[in-house]
C-alpha cells in the first residue's frame, strides 16, 4: 500500500510493486497469461531470471501460448516459489531463438518486464511452489539442458 493512504482511501487497481525482480528457485513452475483476446494460461516449467527485469523461457514450438504471444506479446508471468516469492511479472515477450541447441522443437522467450505486482502477503508465505514428480527421465534431462543453455545466454548476454 502507498505510504501515508489508508485502506479505504487506496484504490481498488493499487497493488504493491517491486523494483527488481527477486531469486526464486530453479524448480519453479510459473503460469503464463497470453491473450486472444480472451486470458489464457498455461503452466511453464523453471523459468530463468535473467536480470532485474528480464526472464527467459523456453516454450514448445506448437503450443498456443506461442501463436498468442507472437500476435500479441503483451504477457503476464505469476510466478509462486519458495523462499516468499509471490509475484506476477507483466510485459512483453518475444521470441529471440526459433530453436533451442539441442532442442528444435523448442522456442527460447524473452520477457521483458514492465510491471512487477507483489503479491506476498504478511498473512502467509509461500513455502514452496507448485511441486510435481517427474515421469520420464528423459524430458527432465531435456528440460535440465534447455535451462542450462537459457542460464547461460542470461550470464553471457548472448541471444537476450
Amino acid at each position: 500500500m502507498a505510504a501515508g493512504v489508508s485502506p479505504a482511501e487506496q484504490s481498488a487497481t493499487d497493488h504493491p510493486e517491486l523494483e527488481t525482480l527477486p531469486e526464486w528457485p530453479r524448480e519453479t513452475i510459473a503460469v503464463l497469461v497470453t491473450t486472444d483476446p480472451a486470458p489464457h494460461a498455461i503452466p511453464v516449467s523453471w523459468p530463468v531470471r535473467a536480470g532485474d527485469r528480464r526472464i527467459l523461457l523456453s516454450l514448445k514450438f506448437d503450443r498456443g501460448s506461442l501463436a498468442r504471444l507472437r500476435e500479441r506479446p503483451q504477457v503476464a508471468l505469476l510466478i509462486l516459489g519458495g523462499n516468499n516469492v509471490a509475484l506476477c511479472a507483466r510485459g512483453s515477450a518475444k521470441v529471440i531463438a526459433e530453436e533451442m541447441p539441442g532442442a528444435d522443437d523448442y522456442v527460447a522467450v524473452r520477457l521483458d518486464v514492465d510491471v512487477i505486482d507483489d503479491h506476498r502477503q504478511s498473512a502467509f508465505a509461500v513455502a514452496q511452489g507448485i511441486q510435481r514428480t517427474v515421469l520420464d527421465d528423459s524430458e527432465l534431462h531435456a528440460l535440465e539442458h534447455r535451462v542450462a543453455t537459457l542460464q547461460s545466454w542470461a550470464e553471457n548476454e548472448q541471444q537476450v
